[in-house]
């Protein structure tokens, strides 16, 4: 039997589809990049309005508590307090506009990669000048207060660069995860002293270390999992909405991974930009009283163990719930007993 012109045609693309998975290991399927931006990234515009009110909510918490302080060392120790949420805030805030602005980008049909970078990185340095415009107004005018307005735009512009990247799906994991666990750990506070008198905190100093490292676990873990379920309910919802529009492909197991990850990655982003821009306000702050410094220093060392642990839970519970989606593998017509 003769081939016909068009057989050859078909076939290729068949031909080429492996090469396309090794190309972009997070999906399945054609290696267009057309097809993989062209993938529905759900509730964008949602996710950059409630990011952007999140980061009000903090700014106005941090300036109303700042206020509040009678006096300008009390100012300082509450400002090196409150801005590890600030930072956390700016950070996902940037990230979840930076994604809308790329989005727009790729519905118009210029889903280049340099474009694409530098409107990301535009819009974040856009939400950043913003915070910071905002911090300068209504902020006391002290020696911290550009401080906090210069690692606020900071951490906005470094989520412009992550929101950056092509697989923008996992970038709308991450931020929807990292945003509920930043409401979850503040949510969380409420439940803090009950939990000290269940873990047994006393009069005694080891009562209370010992209670206070076990609260810390307790939230780590719970806010891993709450990351973790968010992130892979982001991405079921992404992949459903791509085969109900018909486009393939489908998210492979290291998007859920990566995604479940994310918030905790995040965490630890926002340490390090604390640690860097903060550096002179965590300074002023430890060197108030030999209780601050201590205080300071283990606060450092809960919020990265908190990072980590964030991290791992995350990723392995998005796993764990990909994992349960899994149905056996089709047997081959061919060998139907799978020998």
């Amino acid at each position: 039997m003769t081939k016909q012109p068009g057989d050859s045609a078909a076939t290729e693309p068949t031909q080429a589809s492996p090469d396309a998975d090794e190309a972009n290991p997070l999906t399945a399927g054609p290696p267009a990049a057309a097809a993989v931006a062209g993938l529905p990234t759900p509730g964008v515009p949602a996710l950059g309005l409630l990011a952007l009110g999140w980061l009000t909510a903090m700014l106005w918490s941090t300036h109303a508590v700042i206020d509040s302080a009678a006096a300008g060392v009390t100012a300082i120790s509450l400002s090196a307090f409150a801005l590890p949420g600030v930072i956390s805030a700016a950070l996902v805030a940037g990230t979840a506009f930076a994604l809308f602005g790329a989005e727009l980008l790729a519905h118009r049909g210029r889903d280049r990669s340099t474009l694409r970078f530098v409107a990301a990185v535009a819009s974040g340095l856009l939400i950043g000048l913003a915070a910071a415009f905002a911090i300068n107004l209504t902020y006391a005018d002290t020696g911290t207060t550009n401080v906090i307005a210069g690692t606020t735009a900071a951490a906005a512009i470094i989520g412009g660069g992550i929101a950056a990247t092509r697989t923008a799906q996992v970038v709308g994991a991450v931020v929807a995860a990292g945003l509920g666990t930043l409401v979850f750990v503040v949510a969380f506070s409420w439940a803090r002293d009950p939990l000290f008198d269940l873990f047994g905190a006393g009069e005694t100093q080891e009562s209370l270390l010992s209670a206070a490292k076990w609260v810390s676990r307790t939230e780590s873990l719970l806010a891993g999992l709450v990351a973790g379920l968010l992130a892979f309910g982001y991405l079921t919802w992404s992949r459903r909405r791509a085969a109900h529009r018909g486009d393939p492909p489908s998210l492979r197991w290291p998007a859920y991974l990566i995604a479940g990850a994310g918030p905790g990655l995040l965490l630890l982003v926002a340490e390090v930009i604390l640690r860097i821009g903060g550096r002179r306000l965590l300074d002023l702050a430890g060197a108030l009283s030999e209780a601050d410094a201590v205080a300071q220093t283990s606060l450092g060392t809960s919020r990265v163990d908190n990072g980590i642990w964030v991290l791992f839970v995350g990723a392995l519970t998005a796993m764990i719930a990909f994992g349960r989606t899994l149905g056996p593998a089709p047997l081959d017509e061919d060998d139907p007993d799978g020998e």
